[in-house]
Formats: C-alpha cells, sequence, structure tokens
C-alpha cells in the first residue's frame, strides 16, 4: 500500500523545499512544474502527466508554471519489491501463532 497526496501551487507562491523521506514518485496533475533537486546538475520543467522518482533524503525545491499547478506526490516506488525481513517467513511463524489459539 503507498499513501498519495495531492497539493495545488499558484503561479505567484514562492518555490517550496521539500525534503524526501523515502523514495516517492513527484506526477504533475495538472499544470507545469519547476523542479530542481540539491545536487543534480539539471532542472526539470515537468508537465501535466509527467513524473519524476525521488530518492530518499533527496532535496526537491518546487515552483507552479503560470497557470498554477497541481500535483501528486507518492510514497514508495512503484518499481520497489516487498523483501521478507530476514529469518522470519511466513512458515515459521504461521504454525506457532495457530497453535496460539
Amino acid at each position: 500500500m503507498r499513501e498519495v497526496r495531492i497539493f495545488e501551487l499558484e503561479h505567484g507562491e514562492p518555490a517550496s523545499a521539500w525534503r524526501v523521506a523515502r523514495p516517492t514518485i513527484f506526477k504533475v496533475v495538472s499544470g507545469e512544474i519547476w523542479l530542481t533537486v540539491e545536487g543534480d546538475s539539471e532542472d526539470h520543467w515537468l508537465a501535466t502527466g509527467e513524473s519524476i522518482e525521488l530518492p530518499r533524503r533527496a532535496v526537491a525545491w518546487i515552483s507552479a508554471g503560470h497557470a498554477g499547478a497541481r500535483f501528486a506526490m507518492a510514497s514508495g516506488s512503484e518499481r520497489a519489491s516487498v523483501r521478507p525481513i530476514a529469518g522470519l517467513s511466513v512458515l515459521n511463524w504461521l504454525p506457532r501463532w495457530l497453535g496460539a489459539v
């Protein structure tokens, strides 16, 4: 499961800085977004429907184009896979849990 948040920016609003806690998909829902990531040599202009994956611990600066913008941020990666915790599997704990009831 992923958390998805939707935000709106007006053209005149100052650029906002975001510190990314975990890998995040940033997608423009409408309008245009100017986005730059600290340490990245390029700025990004993203239009409606375009997205970018922001890595954990990145600091991204975001600003809206002339018409304003709406964008969504979803935690986690679409490409990430769930890895089991070392030494724990359903086969190990399920029989013990069933025996406890």
